[in-house]
């Protein structure tokens, strides 16, 4: 197979936006089943196939490793005129998994995914899910401050068209790559919302990519609330959390509300870091692979406070966003507020492959410190609360985690009650305690 070699880092998000991290190398195993490769596109197509066949999680039934030798006998077979060809071969072999997680990225789409993880893109700021059911191009929520957000996009509108082009049957990755374009252009969308079509013009422009912001909110009768609102799991989220923490502790808040609305995921350590700045102990997921090997991960003792928390979600949390609500739930560390999360369990490793393409393969599934499997489930909030179509549309995104919005007062409440229980009176971080090294200290492997 020569010299080609796979990239691999694991995430749990959805969408076209998923921020992936330092890749590990690993060599590329030799093709199996006799079958000679002599040009690049075929390489390229068995990498693929070995990477599907060496690791790939079956969740839909369409995966047997009789059926996977035999389609790669035949696609070998065949003659490839162009690397375009191959790549179209190399999606529809990986289209018979009927797993929306597990897809081709041309060279183009691979560096766009690795722009993604700088913290800055151009482009109008829509993170996209494919529905599995209805095969509908799908807003899972669009990025604060973007053209997408200050245009009224909202989570759950479907995607019609792009310039004109239907987006039916269309992947993720043709949308990303019709939507994103050079700052100051234009891109023309038309959503489906509840039955109609809106049409929404969108100036493209250079996009930060913030994982997380935060702010002292005080209630009527006084009491100071640390807000935090994180985003998306990316490299830089757990450093911002931390520094976040810190600066809210340093201001004497009494409790927090930790938002985690529209939130789709991101890096599994990621999760695994921040969960470990509010958990002092407990698991906080386990992952399992198609051999049932379960790598679990683990409160290190090192949280940065352990005063009472309040976590909100909505059906726009997802995945890492899963992960660390479900970790924080059933330890018993905070109370959920909101609405049922979206429910994806899977997780995906990104890799390269030789000639700069790459691919995303589900290679196991998580399980929360209880063993629940949210796939397609989600996670039920332990207090509902269901902001209105009408509040929705009345709230601009500075009015998110203060009084005018109704799903953060329902947030503020429940804090405030366990403030009053006696059993919640928490041991506040200070400078100089034992865990000032976890406040100091960069962001701790698995």
């Amino acid at each position: 197979m020569g010299s080609g070699r796979t990239s691999v880092v694991v995430l749990v998000g959805i969408g076209a936006l998923a921020a992936t991290a330092v890749m590990a190398r690993e060599m590329a195993i030799s093709p199996a089943g006799g079958v000679s490769i002599t040009d690049s596109p075929k390489e390229v197509m068995d990498q693929a196939w070995q990477i599907v066949f060496r690791d790939y999680l079956d969740t839909t039934g369409k995966y047997t490793p009789e059926q996977w030798r035999k389609l790669r006998r035949e696609l070998l077979a065949k003659s490839y005129g162009s690397p375009k060809e191959a790549y179209e071969a190399i999606r529809g072999m990986l289209g018979t998994l009927d797993d929306p997680y597990t897809r081709f990225l041309d060279p183009r789409e691979f560096k766009e995914m690795q722009i993604d993880t700088s913290g800055e893109l151009s482009g109008v700021g829509i993170q996209l899910s494919l529905d599995k059911d209805t095969k509908d191009l799908v807003v899972v929520s669009p990025i604060d401050g973007s053209p997408a957000s200050r245009a009224g996009v909202q989570p759950k509108d479907v995607i019609v068209s792009i310039d004109g082009k239907p987006t039916k049957g269309m992947s993720t990755e043709d949308a990303v790559k019709l939507i994103r374009g050079k700052a100051g252009t234009t891109v023309k969308l038309v959503l489906r919302r509840k039955g109609q079509n809106l049409d929404v013009p969108l100036m493209r422009e250079l996009i930060e990519l913030h994982a997380v912001n935060h702010q002292v909110n005080t209630t009527p009768d006084g009491v100071k609330v640390g807000y935090i609102r994180l985003k998306q799991f990316n490299a830089n989220a757990s450093k911002e959390m931390r520094a976040s923490l810190r600066e809210l502790e340093e201001q004497g808040v009494q409790g927090y509300v930790l938002d985690l609305r529209s939130n789709p995921g991101g890096l599994l350590i990621s999760s695994v870091e921040i969960a470990r700045q509010w958990l002092n102990e407990g698991i906080i997921v386990s992952t399992k692979t198609r051999d049932g090997i379960q790598d679990v991960k683990r409160a290190t003792g090192r949280a940065l406070t352990t005063k009472p928390l309040v976590v909100l979600v909505n059906e726009g949390s997802a995945s890492a966003s899963e992960i660390l609500s479900g970790a924080l739930q059933e330890n018993n560390r905070a109370v959920l507020v909101g609405q049922k999360t979206f429910g994806k369990g899977l997780v995906q490793s990104v890799r390269g492959l030789s000639d700069g393409s790459g691919m995303t393969v589900t290679i196991a599934k998580y399980l929360t410190p209880a063993n629940h499997d949210i796939h397609h489930r989600g996670i039920n909030p332990d207090v509902p609360a269901k902001l209105t179509d009408a509040e929705a549309s009345k709230l601009t995104l500075e009015d998110l985690g203060t009084r005018k919005d109704s799903q953060y007062r329902v947030a503020e409440n429940a804090l405030v009650k366990k403030l009053q229980q006696p059993t919640s009176q928490q041991k506040a971080y200070k400078p100089g305690s034992p865990n000032l090294p976890a406040a100091l200290a960069p962001p701790t492997s698995p």
